[in-house]
């Protein structure tokens, strides 16, 4: 857990908030684990799995970065209760990343992976909103490395913890499977308006079947 740093946000004076929420005015550094290491010449962002052709895609970080350049004005909600509102991220929308590697018709889900093995899951769906984005920046400027740099996921109508920092790939999959939060007792959707914090709370189907 970090401090907050003093940057206000556009949008940041609107007070409608998911419930259980409080409006952060900067943007605290919250992560599990060490900050990596950024070592351009090894990195590369891979798509794998359930693929529509059975193959893999790779990129290396100048092929990424040169990826179609979209922005995103969006909130971020964290499940530590605090809420960034009207926040402007940048970056390689996941729609393009759907086209330029599309899944196989039978993938239903998504498993987001980052530096260390963590890994987050996502419905298939959630995953293709138009404002899920790899981001690369944010208020337009490059992230900083604790705020994820060079890669994390923003996929705003989710908690924060569905976007993870330092990402490397995403795997199509054909059925849900938990990822690193998700079998540690949080959601397995994490939808901050209906206040999907926590395991416990899982309805039938929210989770993956047994």
């Amino acid at each position: 857990m970090g401090q907050p740093d003093s940057r206000e946000f556009p949008g940041a004076e609107q007070v409608e908030l998911p419930p259980g929420q409080r409006l952060q005015r900067g943007w605290p550094v919250t992560h599990y684990g060490p900050v990596p290491k950024f070592k351009p010449d090894r990195w590369e962002f891979r798509v794998f799995g359930a693929t529509a052709d059975g193959e893999k895609r790779c990129w290396s970080h100048e092929e990424f970065t040169a990826l179609p350049f979209n922005s995103v004005v969006a909130d971020l909600h964290c499940v530590t209760k605090f809420s960034m509102q009207g926040a402007e991220w940048g970056g390689v929308l996941a729609r393009d990343v759907l086209a330029l590697a599309p899944p196989a018709p039978q993938a239903t889900h998504v498993m987001v992976w980052a530096e260390y093995g963590f890994s987050s899951n996502l419905r298939l769906a959630d995953f293709a909103s138009d404002r899920t984005v790899f981001a690369t920046h944010m208020g337009g400027e490059p992230l900083t490395a604790e705020h994820g740099f060079p890669l994390r996921l923003v996929v705003p109508h989710l908690y924060a913890w569905k976007g993870p920092k330092w990402v490397r790939g995403i795997e199509y999959m054909t059925a849900d499977r938990r990822g690193f939060w998700e079998e540690r007792g949080y959601h397995n959707i994490g939808d901050p308006w209906r206040e999907q914090r926590y395991s416990y709370q899982e309805g039938p189907g929210d989770g993956p079947e047994l």
